[in-house]
């Protein structure tokens, strides 16, 4: 991690409040298609079922979704996305669903680079995720 880099935050997302009062993840999701959190959510319940296709390529979409969120709050490639953050943690838990999924279906490098880049955004993150 690199800390000399500022710390990057992102923007309340919406889609979180209807997820934690139940809403359903798909619906959430197409409301909020820019929304790390809904695909998070998704790639997590497709895991848990072990649809690790399906979960892969949840979690890749919340990823994509969650490195262009970042970028746009500032965001250079590199230093802390912190965990205490709370609207961080629905791009963390997508990377750290797409780390799952890739080593799920062989993609060992993959999984490495992700675990890895789940730890240098905050190690608590990593720790908090598993």
């Amino acid at each position: 991690m690199d800390l000399l880099a500022p710390r990057t935050l992102l923007p309340e997302d919406p889609a979180v409040a209807e997820l934690s009062a139940g809403e359903d993840a798909f619906a959430v999701a197409a409301r909020y298609p820019a929304s790390c959190a809904a695909w998070a959510s998704l790639a997590e319940v497709a895991l848990a079922r072990q649809a690790v296709v399906e979960g892969y390529a949840y979690a890749r979409t919340g990823y994509h979704r969650g490195l262009d969120a970042l970028r746009r709050a500032g965001w250079r490639g590199t230093g802390p996305v912190p965990w205490s953050h709370e609207p961080n943690r629905g791009f963390l838990r997508a990377l750290h669903a797409l780390a799952t999924a890739a080593g799920a279906i062989g993609e060992a490098d993959e999984a490495e680079r992700c675990s890895k880049f789940l730890h240098d955004c905050d190690p608590a993150a990593a720790e908090a995720l598993g």
